[in-house]
């Protein structure tokens, strides 16, 4: 790891470079994730819909940047910290995914509101009481707050249960002039990880028509939802329809990891539009047992909530990992077994919460580092 004074500096020929790496180190390959920014934007452009990506994924400033020079409208925050990092690093037209209901997340949603000005902030709202709360908050805001509301879309992690909540919560917004209307949010996760596709977009179209009936009854009762903003990496070309939604909420694509990579085979055999980029680089730190190696990777390196990591390079892909503790990994080898000190890199089980687990990303070209970045936003709330 290189001095904090070094952090986000440009690292042109580095002695060794990525075999030179502290491990475990959090790997970005710059290319993969340039050309993935790229596919995508190129991609939602096309197609006539908004990019709005999820910085969950990445909580960094730099690559958020990259994503709005590309093209994409805004970002998409699950956190209020999040947001506060974006809007401060002058991201623009930022959307808070979830409800801020408490006392303290509200002020600061104000506070934030105040600083990002007209059109740089808009939040969620899923209760009529949490309407109430943000509008008798904004009394001293310069602007009205801008608002979605937010539909479970039959998830119902966050969101308005049925068509009608939805509809009412809309009705109350739109009269409340401290508070703007801007549309409507319906953000499916669970839809995105529907491996077969058939099944997944049969799972899409469905949602998109109870959108587009959300839409319609809101327009014939006066209300106009400018935004319909929703969808994921796991449904983006199925979603971008222009029969619903306005804009996309993809995040992973970016990254993706070992669950989307599978995921987004468009059919047996057929490698997905995105490239993995995202890599955990481990070394060998014992080969004393006959069955395994021990790499020095472990839970606190890895997302735990998908499986478990795939062999990217430094072993046979064919090799299988398993958690051995906290900062160890377990790898039974297939083919020939690494020697102590090798390197192996692993695809991410899931790439949002393992950035989460890391304080940088170690940027590389091939073999070169060349930058490295900060995750900003790692463990805001």
């Amino acid at each position: 790891m290189l001095p904090d004074s070094q952090v986000n500096q440009p690292l042109i020929g580095i002695a060794g470079g990525r075999q030179s790496l502290d491990t475990p180190a959090l790997l970005l390959d710059l290319g993969a994730m340039t050309r993935n920014i790229e596919r995508m934007a190129a991609f939602a452009k096309a197609r006539g819909v908004g990019l709005r990506p999820h910085v969950k994924t990445h909580k960094s400033v730099e690559i958020a940047r990259r994503q709005v020079a590309a093209g994409a409208i805004g970002v998409s925050c699950v956190t209020l910290g999040e947001a506060e990092v974006m809007v401060k690093a002058g991201i623009p037209d930022v959307l808070i995914t979830s409800p801020a209901v408490t006392p303290s997340k509200i002020a600061r949603v104000v506070k934030l509101a105040r600083l990002a000005g007209p059109g740089g902030m808009m939040v969620v709202v899923d209760d009529p009481r949490n309407a109430a709360d943000l509008a008798a908050a904004t009394l001293g805001l310069p602007h009205p707050l801008e608002v979605l509301v937010d539909y479970g879309a039959g998830y119902n992690r966050t969101g308005a249960a049925s068509e009608a909540q939805v509809l009412e919560l809309a009705r109350r917004i739109a009269a409340e002039p401290r508070l703007k209307l801007r549309g409507l949010q319906a953000y499916a996760g669970n839809l995105q990880h529907i491996v077969d596709r058939e099944q997944r977009s049969a799972a899409a179209a469905s949602l998109r028509e109870t959108i587009a009936r959300i839409v319609a009854e809101a327009e014939r009762s006066g209300i106009h939802f400018e935004i319909v903003t929703g969808a994921g990496t796991g449904t983006h070309d199925l979603d971008a329809q222009r029969d619903a939604f306005t804009e996309l909420q993809a995040g992973s694509y970016v990254f993706m990891d070992a669950e989307y990579a599978q995921v987004l085979q468009a059919s047996p055999g057929q490698p997905s539009p995105f490239e993995v980029s995202l890599f955990v680089q481990t070394a060998v730190v014992s080969t004393n047992a006959a069955e395994w190696v021990t790499v020095d990777g472990g839970t606190k390196c890895f997302a735990t909530d998908c499986g478990v990591p795939l062999v990217a390079r430094g072993a046979d892909p064919a090799s299988r990992y398993a958690f051995f503790g906290d900062e160890h990994g377990k790898l039974f080898c297939a083919g020939q077994r690494p020697a102590l000190g090798d390197r192996v890199e692993f695809i991410t089980p899931h790439c949002d919460p393992t950035v989460n687990l890391h304080d940088a990303y170690h940027v590389v070209d091939g073999d070169t580092l060349v930058a490295i970045w900060p995750v900003d936003a790692r463990g805001r709330h």
